[in-house]
């Protein structure tokens, strides 16, 4: 339950601290003082977005901050789930910064606001004129029956099996559309791996032929350019290598006469070896030179075969187009497999598809066996609220097909008066019809599925008198399972209440403030009379407000 709620800088409020208490407690106040204020700030700790404009003080920041008492409530579970620390304790705070970006916590650690509003529907139901449009809404309504039949479980349960579904559907249509497109280009990424197979590529092979082709290509150069050389280091007459035997003779011979010469002598010896390794080098070489036209044009084939493939496929050395072979060699494999993809996944989707058709049928059946319970408990609370021939008839018809929620369409059909056929909640019901109508529904509601907390906003909007006290009367009868506060205009229903707030503005200055305060017993009396008098207070509406709290 709500146990304190504290509100700064939000709106009208400049600061607020209220503590609730358990069981029925009335909120009332003139019109414009600050009752929907209060429902604003609590929205959001309950997830609700909001930006800056909600600042009464642009230079602070707004912080609502509410404190709940969940001990006997089954939540421990989501807090596990979300890693937080479970305590008997809970305390949900919302900041509004200056610039419009918001904070949200969840027992001081910082969360996103989803999971806030998650957190906050599992504490707190809020009701107020705009919810009544609710009523004809199929997921209301099936929601409602749902909740009371008490399988609210059991169906979302069902619809994170039908999500499943419908995502692995997802999956297996968009593989066959890829099969569709694999098959249409099977042909061609064979073409294509065929031809990179047939070329026999391996790495290096163009770096050796394009070195081997240039030889080739200059054969001849180089063959006459070697046998110069060779003839100029041994076979002319005046040759390099027997110059430089002479040379060593020369400088050997006095180089006992100076002893640089020795040096000499040595490194000429050096060079003549060098020499000689260089002169068979060139002869070896010369003798390997050949001039093969036939080589050439084939490595010239060869190698043109390599260039137009790199072209064709992007691709700049042999490497890249080995890899782009396997790559075609894996998309093949994968075309080949995404069949076998698709029929383990059809086989998937048949025993998910049994399984989610017994459900629903389950479901369904659950759901047409309560509609009598439900039929005739709406019909015996609306008596209560003087809708004496009332009637909601609820048709539960079967769908084709299955959707998120089963297999069934709902539809609350309601007529006010005798001999007036049942029809669609928009068309038949009234404004006062339609509140005591919803009022019923939540209050079935809450006797099967208990929120610690139910809000009311003006649940009183077209009643009065003995409708009103009678409303007043269900409301006290609901805040003996949960807690259940109640915004009200009417005496009638505040005068039910066990613990009575008030809410007024106070004007400072050029500024005006929203403020609210508990009421004494004295002070109950009070208020409840000027609501019954108009502000000025009669010896009647005195006494009556006093019936009325005894009542």
């Amino acid at each position: 339950m709500l146990n304190k709620l504290i509100i700064e800088n939000y709106a009208l409020i400049d600061r607020l601290e209220i503590d609730f208490s358990e069981g029925f407690s009335v909120i009332t106040g003139e019109t414009g003082a600050g009752k929907s204020i209060l429902l604003g700030a609590l929205s959001l700790i309950l997830g609700q977005r909001a930006d800056s404009s909600v600042l009464l003080d642009k230079n602070r920041k707004c912080i609502v901050e509410g404190t709940f008492g969940i001990r006997h409530y089954p939540l421990k579970e989501f807090f596990v789930s979300n890693d937080l620390d479970f305590d008997s304790q809970l305390i949900l705070r919302r900041e509004i910064q200056q610039n419009g970006k918001s904070r949200a916590f969840i027992n001081d650690t910082p969360v996103n606001l989803p999971l806030i509003k998650e957190l906050g529907e599992k504490l707190i139901n809020i009701h107020s004129q705009h919810s009544i449009i609710t009523l004809n809404d199929a997921d209301f309504q099936l929601a409602v029956i749902d909740s009371f039949a008490g399988i609210s479980g059991m169906v979302g349960e069902y619809r994170e099996n039908y999500s499943s579904y419908t995502g692995l559907e997802k999956e297996r249509n968009r593989l066959v559309e890829k099969e569709n497109r694999a098959r249409n280009e099977k042909e061609w990424l064979l073409f294509q791996l065929d031809e990179l197979k047939a070329s026999a590529l391996h790495e290096g092979e163009q770096e050796d032929a394009e070195q081997r082709l240039a030889i080739l290509s200059h054969a001849k150069e180089i063959r006459t350019k070697l046998a110069k050389a060779n003839f100029l280091l041994t076979g002319d007459p005046v040759n390099v290598l027997g110059m430089i035997s002479e040379l060593i003779s020369l400088v050997a011979g006095i180089g006992e006469l100076h002893p640089g010469l020795k040096e000499i002598a040595g490194r000429l010896r050096s060079n003549q070896i060098d020499l000689n390794d260089i002169q068979q080098e060139i002869a070896r070489i010369e003798e390997t030179i050949e001039i093969n036209p036939a080589e050439a044009e084939a490595l010239t084939n060869r190698l043109d075969l390599i260039y137009r493939l790199q072209k064709k496929h992007n691709a700049g050395t042999v490497r890249e187009l080995v890899t782009i072979s396997d790559d075609l060699e894996k998309r093949l494999k994968e075309v080949d497999s995404l069949q076998d993809q698709i029929l383990l996944l059809e086989k998937d989707l048949a025993v998910r598809y049994r399984n989610l058709i017994k459900n629903a049928a389950d479901i369904s059946g659950i759901r047409k066996n309560s509609l009598p319970e439900f039929e005739s408990k709406i019909r015996e609370i609306l008596s209560k609220l003087a809708l004496l021939d009332a009637r909601v008839v609820i048709k539960l018809e079967p769908l084709p097909g299955l959707t998120k929620d089963g297999s069934d369409r709902i539809r609350f059909l309601f007529s006010a008066n005798k001999g007036i056929p049942e029809d669609e909640i928009s068309k038949i019901a009234s404004g006062g019809e339609l509140s005591r109508l919803m009022l019923g529904i939540k209050s079935l509601i809450s006797e099967k599925n208990l929120l610690p907390t139910i809000i009311f906003d003006e649940i009183d909007i077209g009643v009065s008198g003995e409708i009103a006290a009678k409303v007043g009367s269900i409301l006290k009868s609901m805040a003996s399972k949960m807690q259940v506060i109640a915004i009200t205009h009417l005496p009638q229903i505040a005068g039910k209440g066990r613990v009575h707030y008030s809410v007024y503005k106070v004007s400072e200055k050029e500024t005006v403030r929203s403020l609210i305060r508990k009421l004494s017993t004295e002070e109950r009396v009070v208020e409840i009379a000027k609501m019954l008098s108009n502000e000025k207070i009669t010896e009647s509406a005195y006494k009556t407000a006093k019936e009325l709290m005894k009542n």
